[in-house]
């Protein structure tokens, strides 16, 4: 696929993160706009998952552990088909199947029930030691953010990744350096992540995580490692492609009004 059409689709992805957080007013803009060109390129490039196979687990499987940026979750498989345009518009509504955080058990093509910070790498670490027990050669995509870092969790979940030489597994950090609270760096500062994640065992790959052809080359290499897992460290701009949430902590989780709406999607649109 092209840039042109990748940029079509990670444009697409994003209006529809607005659309559905602005008609919800409720919902975490800044790091789901920050992450779409990742999500971009795993789902239109990497990843074998389509209609036909997402409710099943002979493909790739992805966990969003960072479940908060469900919006971006739910634009992609929209995107890509799997869920049809007109249901995001029931993001966060009652009885709707696309709530704040992802449920597996309601929505085709979410691989884990994710929300609670730090639990996601734990639950792909469970998904590639199954699928090497069942013969299953398909990889385990697994997205965290830098503030979530943070979580204990994560980190015994590398030491386990680690051990059972889960090369079957990619991590990938989103790395904006910033949370809810402000800067990662004056919170619990998670840095260096690429020297953290290397002496846990893992192989560390560095990208622009808004580089099309960085993020696809990253997730090459990291099929051809053997014997460890891979740790994309992908530096991004929370907000990105919207010039009043780009680097602002407070569209972390927080909805546009009309205006904001209009201005942002035609931002969006010129890009």
């Amino acid at each position: 696929m092209n840039h042109i059409e990748l940029k079509q689709h990670a444009t697409n992805i994003r209006k529809n993160i607005l659309k559905q957080v602005a008609n919800a007013n409720s919902g975490h803009p800044g790091g789901s706009l920050g992450a779409t060109d990742i999500l971009t390129v795993l789902y239109f490039e990497v990843m074998d998952v389509n209609k036909e196979n997402a409710s099943t687990i002979d493909r790739d499987r992805f966990v969003l552990s960072k479940g908060h940026v469900s919006p971006l979750l739910y634009a992609t498989l929209a995107e890509k088909g799997i869920l049809a345009e007109e249901e995001l518009m029931t993001f966060r509504m009652l009885n709707s199947k696309l709530q704040g955080h992802p449920n597996m058990n309601y929505v085709p093509g979410v691989d884990m029930s994710t929300g609670s910070l730090g639990q996601g790498l734990a639950a792909a670490d469970g998904m590639a030691i199954a699928n090497k027990l069942l013969g299953n050669d398909h990889r385990i995509y697994c997205l965290m953010g830098d503030g979530e870092c943070e979580e204990g969790e994560i980190w015994e979940a590398a030491m386990a990744a680690a051990h059972y030489k889960s090369d079957n597994l990619c991590a990938i950090v989103d790395v904006n350096g910033l949370q809810i609270d402000g800067n990662t760096k004056d919170v619990i500062g998670p840095e260096p992540l690429d020297a953290k994640f290397e002496s846990f065992g893992f192989h560390v790959i560095v990208v622009d995580g808004h580089d099309f052809d960085q993020l696809k080359n990253a997730f090459d290499e990291a099929k051809t490692v053997k014997g460890k897992p891979t740790a994309i460290i992908a530096k991004t701009t929370k907000g990105k492609g919207v010039s009043f949430m780009e680097n602002q902590a407070g569209w972390h989780g927080k909805a546009p009004n009309a205006e904001q709406l209009q201005q942002a999607l035609e931002e969006l649109e010129a890009l």
